[in-house]
This record gives structure tokens, C-alpha cells and sequence, in this order.
């Protein structure tokens, strides 16, 4: 039976995309969940269509309709930028939303964001009728609840997962069948820098402890310096390749993890073929919408939980600037507050922000007296606990104002800090 309707929704993306009618929001998962041939399609309908918004985080595949020219049609708009959606944000042509990654299903399911159509790429259909969204469990699932036509790119690499990760066939409006290698993310290069703040990173992290790990060069390297560590558990966003790295050392066990014991969560997955099938039919991995796994009361119920994230600027008082160059957009909110706090909740938990020292080859301090006008502030004075740069790490949480701006001019580059200390009398805060 399972099979009938399979083949009664089986078409070709063209045919898929009329599902989309003029004034319709699409929503699709972030990252490695999106449908590159459900895109290319839309795109090439784009002149057909009037108002219509593709809404997602992360896109990885430069879609035809990322065009300024013809935005009265076909319109991006997202709550995250990536390289492909940050130059027509910093134009105006791509729309920004802020939220918190963990509240976006709620928004979803309140209509405080619209969904009209569901695009996302599947696995393929197991004998169930039931297809896995394990790549992105995201604010997809919550979109699909408010949809009125959810329209599947399925692919065979695409591994299935367990999890709330999973949709009916009896819930799909339209099949479309893909064979294009899934997305896969490079390993950045790592330098002495990264490994410097990798290495500080480290020594804060203790045996038993969960993770959550970021995206980027340094998340990278803190993985690469945990290998003395024992039974290790994860409770992330991202799961990455740097996870399977530590797995196939044994460092990582779950064993000793209070929620979820034996078990790794993760809302979305971006790295390389071998993670992905990695994460196939895996019982050690669940795969869960990001109101499960980024939830500051949830998350902040594992003890010892240690989140590591990375930002672009902070200021003398602690504020994190991780989403903009000033007023100019460059990535999103995204998990970070929401893990900042739930390792502040954690029994025994940090919450570490990284960045390096300096940007621009030296010539600009990373950590400023003030933000520049107009910059994000994604993590706040209130919240902001652990930052580490290559130079040494600052504890801030609890700290005054005064003693802040000392322990940030300690971990800042030798040849700002007397820039820095004189910004910081100038503030009264020396």
C-alpha cells in the first residue's frame, strides 16, 4: 500500500513546483536538508510566480532565483546567512529575520512565520511508508505541521535516521527521485592560532563531560585536542566530522551523560559522505527538531555541559558581536544563545566563546572597548561566561565590569593592549 502511494505522488520537479502558488511561503531545512533539484525547478518557474518566498537557513546551493532582479517573484528570506545569502542580505535583497534557533518551530506553529510548502530532501522510503529527515530535523517538522503541501526530494544517500525525524507517506504531496552526492563540507585549515585556542579550550573541558560544538576552523581544533579525554558525550546542533573523529577514538561514550544516556542528539548534519553513513539506521544517534535539542532547560539538563561557539568581536563589558560587521549582516543568532544558557544552567557546565585575537592580519583587535555601532549583539553581558582567544582564557561570568575588562586585555593581542587599556579608562573600567 505504502509503495501505490509512493508511486501515485512520484513526478519531476517541474511538475512539483506548481504545488507553489503565487504568494506562498516555502520553507526548507538548513544546510545539507535543503532540495537542490526542487530549487532549480522553482527557479526556472520564477517568472511564472508573484510574491513568493523560499525561507532557510544556511542555503548551501546558489539557486537560480537568488537574482535581484527578479525578487518580485521568487524572494530569499532567512534567519541565518551563509555565503550564498550574505551579499544579497548586505544589498537588501535577501530578508533577515532574527530568532533564536531553538524558538523557531514555535514560531512555526504560532504562524508568527508562514508556511505554505515544504521542500526537503529524504532518505529513501523504508517499508513503512515512513521517509527520515535526519540531515535536518530542524523547524522543518513543525513546518510540515502548519504546510499544506509537503513535496520530498528523495535520495538514497541520504541516510535514515532515528529520531522525531520522520514523515508518512501519506503526509507528501509529491515525490521527487535525486541521485546528486549530498552536500559536503571541506575541513577548514587549521593554523597555529586555532590550535592555540583549541589547546586552552581543552583544558577546561573535563572527563565525562557533554559537548556541543559549533561550526568552523576552531570548533575544529578544540576537537582535536580532546583526544586524552574519557567518555565524553555530545548534545549539539551540528553534528559534525569532528564528532566521528573522537568516536573512533573512544573518547566519546555517553556513558557517563544524566539525559539521554547512550545516546548522541543532534538537530542537523553537515560534513562529509562517511558522517552520512555514519548516521544511517545508527541506534547511538537521534536525530531531533531544535526546540528538543537547542532548548536551554532541556539542554541545561546534562550535567556538565560545555558548549563552544564562536563569535566575531567582544567588547570590554563581555557582549558577543557574532553575527555582523557592524550594521552589515554576516550570519545569524542561531544556537549560540541558546546553548550559552544551557550551560549556565548546566550542573558543572561552561559556556566557552572563541574567537581569535585579531582579524585582518594582525592590524585589527578582535576584542574592542565598545562594539562597533549598529553590530548584532548575539550573546550579552548577563550571559557571556568563558572567552578564549590564543592568548589565554577570561572568566567573566560573576565578574565586574572593572575585572572584565582586565581578563579580556590579558587574553587580547600584545600590540592592542594599550589601545585597549586606555579605551578602557576612557570607559572608567581601568
Amino acid at each position: 500500500m505504502s509503495r501505490a502511494a509512493y508511486e501515485g505522488v512520484r513526478c519531476d520537479p517541474a511538475d512539483a513546483v506548481r504545488l507553489v502558488r503565487d504568494g506562498d511561503t516555502v520553507v526548507l531545512p538548513i544546510g545539507a536538508g535543503e532540495a537542490p533539484a526542487l530549487l532549480a525547478a522553482l527557479s526556472e518557474r520564477r517568472h511564472a510566480l508573484h510574491d513568493v518566498a523560499v525561507f532557510q537557513l544556511l542555503p548551501l546551493v546558489r539557486a537560480g532565483y537568488f537574482d535581484p532582479e527578479t525578487t518580485a517573484h521568487v524572494r530569499h528570506t532567512t534567519a541565518f546567512l551563509s555565503p550564498t545569502s550574505r551579499p544579497g542580505a548586505a544589498a537588501g535583497w535577501v530578508d533577515f529575520t532574527p530568532a533564536h534557533f531553538s524558538e523557531m518551530p514555535e514560531l512555526f506553529r504560532r504562524g508568527l512565520l508562514p508556511c505554505d510548502v515544504v521542500f526537503a530532501r529524504a532518505s529513501a522510503m523504508d517499508e513503512h511508508g515512513f521517509f527520515s529527515l535526519g540531515l535536518s530535523a530542524d523547524y522543518t517538522m513543525a513546518a510540515i505541521s502548519r504546510a499544506r503541501a509537503v513535496v520530498l526530494e528523495v535520495n538514497p544517500q541520504v541516510p535514515f535516521c532515528f529520531g522525531e525525524c520522520h514523515v508518512h507517506i501519506s503526509q507528501v504531496a509529491a515525490v521527487v527521485e535525486s541521485t546528486e552526492p549530498v552536500v559536503e563540507l571541506p575541513h577548514p585549515p587549521l593554523g597555529e592560532v586555532e590550535l592555540a585556542i583549541g589547546r586552552h579550550v581543552a583544558e577546561l573541558i573535563p572527563d565525562g563531560a557533554t559537548l556541543q560544538i559549533g561550526i568552523g576552523a576552531i570548533p575544529d581544533a578544540v576537537v582535536q585536542q580532546l583526544g586524552d579525554k574519557n567518555d565524553l558525550g555530545v548534545h549539539t546542533e551540528m553534528f559534525g566530522d569532528g564528532i566521528l573523529a573522537l568516536l573512533d577514538a573512544g573518547v566519546i561514550t555517553n556513558r557517563r551523560k544524566n539525559l539521554h544516556t547512550g545516546k548522541m542528539l543532534a538537530t542537523f548534519a553537515l560534513g562529509s559522505a562517511q558522517l552520512y553513513a555514519y548516521m544511517h539506521r545508527n541506534p547511538v544517534l537521534e536525530m531531533h527538531p531544535v526546540d528538543v535539542t537547542n532548548d536551554p532547560m532541556l539542554a541545561g539538563m546534562n550535567d556538565r555541559l560545555h558548549s563552544i561557539n564562536g563569535t566575531l568581536a567582544v567588547d570590554l563589558l563581555g557582549q558577543c558581536g557574532s553575527e555582523s560587521l557592524g550594521t552589515v549582516p554576516y550570519s545569524g543568532t542561531g544556537g549560540q544563545v541558546d546553548f550559552v544558557r544551557a550551560a549556565n544552567r548546566s550542573k558543572g557546565g561552561k559556556a566557552i566563546i572563541v574567537l581569535p585575537a585579531t582579524a585582518k592580519g594582525g592590524t585589527v583587535s578582535r576584542i574592542v572597548p565598545t562594539l562597533p555601532a549598529g553590530t548584532h549583539v548575539t550573546t550579552g553581558k548577563n550571559d557571556v561566561d568563558y572567552v578564549v582567544t590564543e592568548f589565554g582564557v577570561a572568566q567573566l561570568r560573576g565578574r565586574s565590569a572593572r575585572d572584565r575588562a582586565r581578563a579580556l586585555i590579558d587574553i587580547a593581542h600584545p600590540d592592542h593592549r594599550d589601545a585597549l587599556l586606555d579605551g578602557a579608562v576612557a570607559l572608567r573600567r581601568a
